[in-house]
């Protein structure tokens, strides 16, 4: 290849569009743990209490009987700088997917959600993807949904990931286009929407 291109040899890899590749005897990681740090800073989170789950369980957006508009250009940076993380990151994109329906009007309480999820950040910024060398060639699917938990139309979020082996290799984060009215529907729905994704 040297002969039919211009190439020079860099040394071991270990950063790739901004994701920071540790290559080990056993396997590789993947992380973004120097962006986490970065997005920390540039929301001014870098100080702030940490925070060990994405979303509160009983009330995730939070108080706000003001409904009160905040700025719309903080959100969708917040939201997007999130999105990007998602590529290393799939513990956080559940979270981050129910704070992008609100990009249009967002109020204090959804701030407030995605603000949990840089405090999360905070306390976990060094997580990421690990590819162990060896593992066996099966190709395995997990499906999840919260059945129904958008408050306003009740239509359920589908998240999913596949491995290859022990190799996590896609995952994604989907609301379903029906509302559904049994689980068994729910996951047919699910199971459907993965088959043509």
């Amino acid at each position: 290849m040297h002969e039919k291109f211009q190439m020079s040899a860099m040394g071991e890899l270990n950063f790739f569009l901004g994701l920071q590749v540790l290559q080990k005897v056993d396997g590789i990681f993947l992380s973004q743990d120097k962006y986490v740090g970065d997005i920390l800073k540039k929301f001014g989170y870098s100080d702030v209490r940490s925070s060990n789950t994405l979303m509160d369980k009983e009330n995730p957006w939070g108080k706000d009987g003001t409904r009160k508009d905040v700025d719309l250009h903080l959100y969708r940076s917040m939201i997007g700088s999130l999105m990007y993380l998602t590529t290393s990151r799939p513990d956080i994109m559940f979270a981050v997917c129910a704070c992008t329906r609100h990009q249009v009007t967002p109020k204090e309480c959804h701030l407030h959600a995605v603000k949990r999820i840089f405090r999360y950040l905070k306390g976990h910024p060094k997580l990421g993807l690990w590819y162990p060398k060896e593992s066996p060639f099966d190709l395995v699917t997990y499906l999840d949904s919260d059945y129904g938990g958008a408050t306003q139309d009740r239509k359920s979020t589908t998240e999913g990931c596949q491995f290859l082996g022990r190799r996590l290799i896609s995952w994604q984060c989907k609301k379903q286009t029906i509302v559904a009215t049994s689980t068994k529907l729910l996951w047919t729905s699910s199971v459907d929407s993965k088959s043509t994704a």
